[in-house]
């Protein structure tokens, strides 16, 4: 892997403008020196905080929500009002950079990278597990690093042009992560893709494995998502009542089956005839594995072989988190019947190789 990795020293100028923008989490947290309790501080204040953003020598605007959203809180319409401001801002600045919680970051990630169509510059996600008033934070290095992803360029185009998610040191196709760890600096992984950058004494790209534009076109937003899905995640002894309850959920127009190792499940009939009737009703149902590493082959074992004849869909080596924004995207721009399960079984972003 390591033989991938190229190192490039981008050129930084006072031209580069960089547009910061928190939307809440840990990251943007201080402690009252009071009270000893944690609270946001005025993000205006950046600078102030993290000094050595000033020595990158390009301009740096900042822009918060008001109010600010606990990740915990993320909704689509939380999508929707981020996309836009990018929209509004995309030809201002040469790269964004979110400050976001960790929690749900992966999914935001993920409802970016299919919502900002024809994408040509980097947005790329951070946060920290410390507030960055703490003495240890990760904050601080999260976000420095980040800012010189987003503005890196070579011959006037950004080395990292789509949505990406920077971590301990690491860059992640941001529709490719996970949380892993709620406790240790390095809280993101992605299994299924390898790196698009390694932040040490110099950052190194891998070239080989950031998505670039066949061709340059306008931004094209999309701010349509529906919410109409339901998760039906599999254990041994799950119940016909327990299946029932998901699959009866009203106007649901997908389920994701979160599936056992290669995508595989109960062979029990009256479990399959369940997940033939919802089929048979219209309602799209996405094969995804419970394994964060590998993916759904379901020509591998009987049990994979019998949910392909009843026609389940392949989330191939998808995410949960991106496959939930996934559909609600695909959903949400009209796709139904035969054309969504068409569609949500090959890449839109890079989020998927089947």
């Amino acid at each position: 892997m390591r033989r991938n990795f190229l190192e490039y020293n981008s050129k930084m100028s006072e031209q580069k403008s960089i547009l910061i923008i928190y939307t809440g989490g840990t990251i943007g947290m201080k402690e009252n020196p009071e009270t000893g309790a944690l609270a946001p501080f005025n993000f205006e204040q950046i600078l102030n905080e993290v000094p050595e953003l000033r020595k990158f020598g390009f301009n740096l605007d900042t822009l918060s929500f008001s109010p600010l959203v606990d990740s915990s809180d993320i909704t689509p319409d939380f999508w929707v009002a981020l996309v836009e401001i990018i929209q509004q801002k995309y030809d201002q600045y040469n790269g964004f950079v979110i400050l976001h919680g960790t929690d749900t970051m992966s999914f935001t990630a993920s409802a970016l990278s299919f919502m900002l169509e024809n994408l040509s510059k980097p947005v790329v996600l951070t946060g920290s597990q410390l507030p960055i008033g703490k003495i240890r934070t990760d904050g601080k290095e999260n976000l420095i690093s980040a800012t010189e992803i987003a503005a890196a360029t070579s011959n006037n185009q950004p080395l990292v042009p789509e949505v990406t998610v920077f971590f301990e040191n690491q860059l992640f196709r941001g529709n490719r992560t996970t949380k892993h760890n709620a406790e240790h600096f390095n809280a993101f992984r992605s299994d299924n893709y390898l790196p698009l950058a390694q932040a040490g004494i110099s950052i190194k790209y891998n070239f080989a494995n950031i998505h670039y534009p066949a061709k340059m076109l306008p931004l094209r937003v999309h701010t349509k998502l529906s919410a109409d899905i339901a998760v039906l995640k599999l254990f041994p002894g799950i119940t016909p009542q327990a299946v029932d309850a998901v699959l009866a959920t009203s106007n649901i127009k997908a389920v994701i089956l979160e599936t056992f190792g290669s995508g595989n499940a109960s062979t029990s009939p009256w479990f399959l005839k369940r997940i033939k009737d919802a089929i048979d009703k219209g309602i799209l149902v996405l094969n995804v594995s419970q394994c964060k590493a590998g993916g759904v082959d379901m020509d591998k074992y009987e049990n994979g072989i019998k949910l392909k004849e009843i026609g389940v869909a392949s989330g191939c080596d998808i995410t949960f988190e991106a496959a939930v924004a996934k559909l609600m995207f695909l959903i949400g721009n009209g796709f139904q019947g035969e054309e969504l399960k068409q569609k949500v079984s090959k890449s839109i972003s890079g989020e998927i190789t089947c």
